[in-house]
């Protein structure tokens, strides 16, 4: 079993950064690929970034590619999401999602993910 939780949200201006962080924890928080998604209200829950157990492969939706930056610390057990430039339409709750994998491929489906944390939101104003 793996938990997820996120810390980091907030509101924030149009055009500003933020990170959201995840903590993994728990027997089998290892070899897991970690992806970050997020949820607007009305909206379906869509994959924002993926990142390999290694963290050597990344992989990014369109809406935030150039803008977000995934990145993972395995000796803290941690996950990150930089989000640079943020957009009104970046507003949601992100979750964290974990899946054990050694797979060098990220995957974007919501099934493929085992765990899931319980959120942090985030909102940008104009």
């Amino acid at each position: 079993q793996v938990m997820l939780a996120e810390s980091g949200g907030g509101l924030v201006e149009a055009g500003a950064s933020l990170m959201v962080s995840c903590a993994a924890s728990g027997r089998t928080a290892r070899n897991i690929a970690m992806g970050w998604f997020r949820q607007a209200p009305g909206q379906e829950r869509e994959f924002v970034a993926g990142i390999t157990w290694r963290g050597d492969t990344t992989d990014y939706s369109d809406s935030v590619k150039g803008r977000f930056t995934i990145s993972r610390d395995n000796a803290k057990s941690a996950a990150y999401l930089q989000m640079d430039n943020l957009k009104p339409e970046d507003t949601a709750l992100y979750y964290c999602a974990a899946r054990h994998s050694l797979m060098t491929t990220i995957r974007r489906a919501r099934d493929e993910y085992e765990y899931w944390g319980q959120g942090t939101q985030v909102t940008v104003t104009v």
